[in-house]
């Protein structure tokens, strides 16, 4: 595996005009590898999304593509270099078939113009393929894809984006609207486009979904980056820490707990510090 991303930003922000929405993000997305982007809402996940696909242009620092700077002015020219996104309404029609789902927007056809026609056989054969290629098995591609559950649906998108091309898939929220069982079915195939090579980016607001298949996390607050740590470099209770609010939850536990009369828990830096665990101890 290659050191060198496929995609990186250095020092990325986004301003719309007075109101700066991402500011001095850096974020290196490789081969085989889920990097996880965390936030609450307003963090700025939305924002780097539409920067890395290509929907809006990045208004300072850097976005680079194979190591050459880019400036993306349509998501068709992100996904010209392989960068794919998935999103929470997946962009599909629930009352058409899976495999027209699958190939919606980029129907194969045979025949000569202008009699060319659907080539359903192919459609249906290839759908067919490139699903048991990441492991998902479905007994008919007839059936509307309204029908599937969540997770099958949100699988379906990431296979089709992995069919046409992509090598950076970046995927909205997968597991947002799903129960326990799906949200698993979800990361099951994220790790499966990981082995396959892809470079993933998964945004998500839940730490412990993150923490399962993330091999880098980075956490949004307020469109800066609080947080850049390699999973040897963090505890999933310090990611869940940061996520939270971190230090910001402790200075209100300690003004609730004044408030009240209680005896308040110390402010992080008024603590031991051997008791508290640093998400970057053991780096230079």
């Amino acid at each position: 595996m290659t050191d060198s991303p496929l995609a990186e930003l250095r020092g990325a922000g986004k301003s719309y005009g007075t109101l700066r929405a991402l500011h001095g993000v850096d974020l290196a997305v490789h081969a085989g590898r889920v990097s996880c982007v965390l936030g609450d809402n307003g963090a700025g996940k939305s924002t780097l999304i539409k920067i890395i696909s290509g929907l809006h242009q990045h208004t300072e620092g850097e976005f680079l593509v194979d190591g050459a700077p880019v400036r993306f002015t349509t998501p068709r020219e992100a996904l010209d270099r392989g960068i794919a996104a998935v999103y929470q309404d997946l962009a599909t029609v629930p009352l058409m078939p899976v495999w027209r789902n699958f190939f919606l927007g980029s129907e194969l056809t045979r025949g000569p113009w202008p009699v060319r026609r659907l080539d359903i056989a192919r459609m249906k054969r290839t759908a067919d393929q490139e699903l048991r290629a990441l492991g998902i098995a479905l007994d008919d591609l007839d059936q509307p894809i309204g029908t599937l559950s969540g997770g099958q649906r949100q699988c379906v998108a990431i296979a089709r984006a992995v069919h046409f091309g992509a090598r950076v898939l970046i995927l909205d929220e997968p597991t947002a609207a799903l129960g326990v069982k799906q949200s698993g079915v979800v990361l099951k195939y994220v790790a499966a486009a990981r082995e396959r090579g892809l470079g993933v980016v998964l945004i998500t607001h839940n730490p412990h979904h993150a923490y399962l298949v993330g091999d880098h996390f980075s956490v949004l607050r307020l469109g800066t980056l609080e947080l850049s740590a390699a999973r040897g470099e963090i505890t999933l209770e310090d990611l869940t820490h940061h996520m939270a609010g971190g230090t910001e939850l402790a200075v209100l536990e300690h003004e609730l707990a004044r408030a009240g009369g209680a005896d308040p828990a110390p402010l992080p830096d008024q603590r031991d510090p051997r008791s508290v665990s640093s998400p970057r101890e053991g780096t230079t």
